[in-house]
């Protein structure tokens, strides 16, 4: 009798040392439900543009709708380049990517599709071979350089001495701002007085043109890569007391389309300002559903409508339909 009992209760615990595990993975699989995504980006501390473009994403992927986030912010494309293979070796299902230099990619977008994770290309473009990412949600850098430069052109100046402040230099909004205007610094229709980086920031543009004005060189046309920037040569400007705007001595442009922006230009202190549009996560999160329902991704790539605002002809209404941020 003493041996059945001993027998029964030592089947009663291997049954309970077997059950245990079950619950373990039915909590495994609800964890499962989520959709892991790793967000690669510029820091929103870069510029107005890019705490909007930040903030977007944040609003789009969140837990409640069933995505656990995980994102990296940095200016440099190594730390970048870390950022994503560590996302490969914990199992993401999406990356995002913003990429801070067009260069380097291919190898660690290989190893993704390898991983089976799907990437995707916001804000700008990089150097890859489209088969290597899923699709690309951007702005057309190029055609917002050809832009400001065609806007620049019309305004029919006697001459055009330029002070040219870039942005991230190997950025691909740097290359499609600068391009533009080095083709008329090639063809001799604009000269190019100074052509120097400030990464998007503005002291270092201050910088930048108070070096221009304390050598005395003449000059114009302050064409800055962003607001930020620009917003740092016209307090060089200011400090110096030269004139800016529409009907002044200085013509000052800048992109991203800061509402703080717009509003120098409503006032006429500085004359034009070229949009980049900061919402791509809404679009992409419909390609993310699409594919989670077994679908595919037709459309490779989708440009962003921008276009360039002209301190003569902007309006409030403009400011509070294109305008970013407060």
């Amino acid at each position: 009798m003493k041996k059945i009992v001993v027998v029964a209760v030592a089947l009663m615990c291997m049954v309970s040392l077997f059950a245990a595990p079950k619950k373990a993975k039915k909590s495994k699989k609800k964890g499962s439900d989520q959709i892991k995504i790793g967000i690669i980006n510029n820091p929103p501390s870069e510029s107005g543009y890019r705490a909007a473009n930040v903030k977007d994403f944040e609003e789009v992927f969140t837990a409640d709708k069933g995505y656990k986030v995980s994102a990296f912010y940095s200016l440099k494309n190594d730390e970048q380049l870390n950022a994503a293979s560590q996302f490969i070796t914990e199992g993401v299902d999406y990356i995002l990517l913003s990429a801070a230099a067009t260069d380097g990619w291919e190898s660690v977008l290989k190893n993704a599709q390898k991983a089976g994770i799907k990437v995707f290309l916001f804000d700008r473009m990089l150097n890859a071979d489209p088969s290597l990412y899923e699709a690309a949600v951007v702005s057309d850098m190029a055609n917002e350089g050809d832009t400001a430069v065609a806007w620049l052109k019309n305004q029919k100046l006697a001459e055009y001495n330029v002070i040219h402040i870039q942005g991230a230099m190997g950025s691909d909004a740097q290359i499609g701002r600068t391009n533009a205007l080095e083709n008329e610094f090639k063809k001799g229709t604009m000269k190019k007085v100074v052509q120097q980086t400030a990464t998007w920031d503005e002291a270092e543009a201050k910088k930048i043109v108070e070096s221009v004005i304390n050598s005395g060189e003449k000059f114009n046309v302050i064409y800055a890569e962003n607001d930020g920037m620009a917003k740092g040569a016209v307090a060089a400007l200011d400090e110096a007391g030269i004139t800016h705007g529409v009907g002044k001595d200085v013509i000052v442009m800048g992109f991203d389309c800061n509402k703080w922006a717009l509003r120098e230009l409503l006032a006429g202190n500085w004359n034009y300002d070229g949009q980049c549009s900061p919402f791509q996560a809404g679009v992409i999160e419909e390609m993310i559903k699409k594919i989670q329902a077994g679908g595919t991704i037709a459309t490779k790539k989708v440009i962003s409508e921008e276009k360039g605002f002209d301190a003569k002809t902007l309006t409030q209404a403009d400011i509070d339909k294109y305008g970013l941020g407060d």
